[in-house]
C-alpha cells in the first residue's frame, strides 16, 4: 500500500511527463509544418514527420524529464530539487531538439537564381 507522499510523487512524474511532451511537440511543430503542408502546390510534402519524427519527439519530451525526475528523486530525496532538475533537463532537451532538427527543405521548383 502507497501512501499520499507516494501518490504526489507518482502524480508529479506523470505531470513531468505530460508538460515534457507538450513543451517539445509545441518546439517541434512550426519546423514540421514546411513538411506537412509541402510549401508551393505541395510539392515538398513530406508526411513522415508525422509519423516518425512526431511519435520520436513526444516520446523523448515525456522520458526525459520522467527519467531525470526520478534519478534524482531516488539519489536525493528531496522532489523540489528533482522537478528543478527535470525542467532544466527538459529545457536542454528542447534546446538540443532545436538545434540538431531541421527538417529536410527542397528548393522551390522552376526558380532559379532569381533576375
Amino acid at each position: 500500500m502507497s501512501s499520499p507522499s507516494d501518490t504526489i510523487g507518482y502524480g508529479a512524474g506523470c505531470l513531468l511527463a505530460g508538460l515534457g511532451a507538450a513543451t517539445a511537440a509545441l518546439a517541434w511543430a512550426p519546423r514540421a509544418a514546411v513538411s506537412v503542408d509541402g510549401g508551393f502546390e505541395g510539392h515538398a510534402r513530406d508526411l513522415s514527420v508525422l509519423y516518425v519524427d512526431l511519435p520520436l519527439v513526444l516520446l523523448g519530451g515525456a522520458l526525459v524529464p520522467l527519467l531525470v525526475w526520478a534519478l534524482i528523486t531516488r539519489w536525493v530525496g528531496r522532489p523540489w530539487i528533482a522537478v528543478l532538475a527535470a525542467v532544466a533537463a527538459l529545457a536542454v532537451g528542447v534546446w538540443g531538439l532545436l538545434e540538431w532538427w531541421t527538417p529536410h527543405q527542397l528548393p522551390d521548383p522552376g526558380y532559379g537564381a532569381g533576375i
